[in-house]
């Protein structure tokens, strides 16, 4: 399904006029629903860009043209309010991410640019406000990146990614891309599929968080203080890093912990390790260091470590291999 955006090229989906996104936004409400079968109308860009930012919050490859109506949140009410099945929602996600090769003209360059957070926020607000002048409430139109009451948007989990590390992992996708879409400048399929890592690292990483109860597993710490969640207050990092994991592995919420960032540290430099029954070891030379310096006791002491990782009644243990993984390649045992 292409995009015939209503505007001047690019610019109708990340720098739209509030006339542009009336317009876009009437023709989406004067929209009828069509049968199933029948050929849908194209996508206007202010629906090209929420299909975006609805791919930060859900996985579209989770889900297969039979199980689109099982799409968690914000599918099922993007679909509602643009008039169209579930899974024209995710298969727009899947054109902005680079899975498949047949979207719109603008595209990918529409999802590379949006890899700009600040750029990304600013238009998703305009978006909204405009739809909300015409009467599409919170209800019908959620605000599902929750920055309508002044909250800023960040990336999490971005501290684990090093940029030649990225651009190693993409060289095959590059390569394939530019075979399948000469049109496309090169330099733009390499910002959009760089996008689409660091999407996906977010979305891996608030899996973990929510997983974890955004609470330290090492120390119980939360990230939630004077009643607001504070993001740098806590990283969800792999057990297993993200550059010595494959695709499946860097997604996969068992291959993470959260933790508070002196603990994090620890864990990710080797000093404490995580064993097959969840208890907590040291590095000999921690444990003697413990015993004598009192600031690194205040750190890494028992308390304020558990004897095994602090785990709610819902989540979701680390996988056994990613903490065997850790314990062989990253852990100081010596």
């Amino acid at each position: 399904m292409t995009t015939e955006p209503m505007g001047a090229g690019v610019a109708a989906f990340i720098d739209p006029t509030a006339e542009m996104l009336r317009e876009q936004w009437l023709s989406v409400l004067a929209r009828k629903v069509v049968p199933q079968g029948v050929r849908q109308v194209h996508f206007v860009p202010c629906e090209v860009v929420l299909c975006h930012c609805a791919s930060l919050l859900i996985d579209h490859s989770r889900y297969g043209s039979s199980t689109a109506h099982k799409a968690k949140f914000p599918v099922q009410h993007l679909a509602r309010v643009f008039k169209r099945p579930p899974s024209s929602i995710l298969a727009k996600m899947a054109n902005l991410d680079g899975t498949r090769s047949n979207g719109g003209k603008h595209e990918l360059e529409v999802a590379a640019r949006l890899g700009d957070v600040e750029l990304l926020q600013g238009v998703y607000l305009r978006i909204l406000d405009v739809a909300r002048s015409l009467g599409i409430d919170r209800e019908e139109l959620p605000d599902f990146l929750g920055l309508e009451d002044g909250e800023r948007f960040e990336l999490e989990g971005q501290h684990e990614l090093n940029s030649s590390d990225v651009e190693s992992s993409l060289v095959d996708a590059l390569e394939t891309w530019s075979r399948k879409r000469a049109d496309i400048p090169i330099l733009t399929t390499a910002k959009m599929l760089t996008s689409a890592v660091r999407v996906g690292q977010h979305r891996f990483a608030q899996s973990v968080l929510r997983n974890h109860q955004h609470r330290c597993v090492f120390c119980g710490m939360s990230a939630v203080i004077g009643g607001k969640r504070r993001p740098r207050m806590m990283a969800a990092s792999h057990i297993k890093p993200w550059r010595d994991s494959n695709n499946k592995e860097r997604l996969d919420q068992r291959n993470g912990l959260t933790a508070c960032p002196t603990h994090d540290v620890a864990f990710d430099t080797g000093l404490i390790t995580v064993n097959d029954d969840l208890t907590v070891s040291y590095a000999p030379s921690v444990e003697e260091d413990v015993a004598t310096t009192a600031p690194l006791r205040h750190a890494l002491g028992r308390p304020p470590l558990g004897e095994q990782i602090l785990l709610g009644p819902e989540s979701v243990a680390p996988e056994v291999s990613y903490l065997r993984w850790h314990r062989t390649r990253v852990f100081v045992s010596i």
